[in-house]
């Protein structure tokens, strides 16, 4: 199981970002949200999590 790379989270990793200004990181569905609704960040499921994310 990963977990999520956000600061404090202890949350299971479902999601992993691709983040254009940044390192790729996997986070939870929770942090996934908040960071896909910024321009240029494309989403997808990890293997085995796509039920978590739409």
């Amino acid at each position: 199981m990963t977990r999520c790379e956000e600061a404090d989270c202890e949350a299971e990793a479902a999601v992993e970002l691709h983040i254009p200004w940044d390192a790729n990181r996997v986070v939870c569905p929770a942090h996934a949200r908040v960071w896909a609704q910024k321009d240029g960040v494309v989403s997808h499921p990890l293997e085995g999590q796509e039920d978590e994310w739409p």
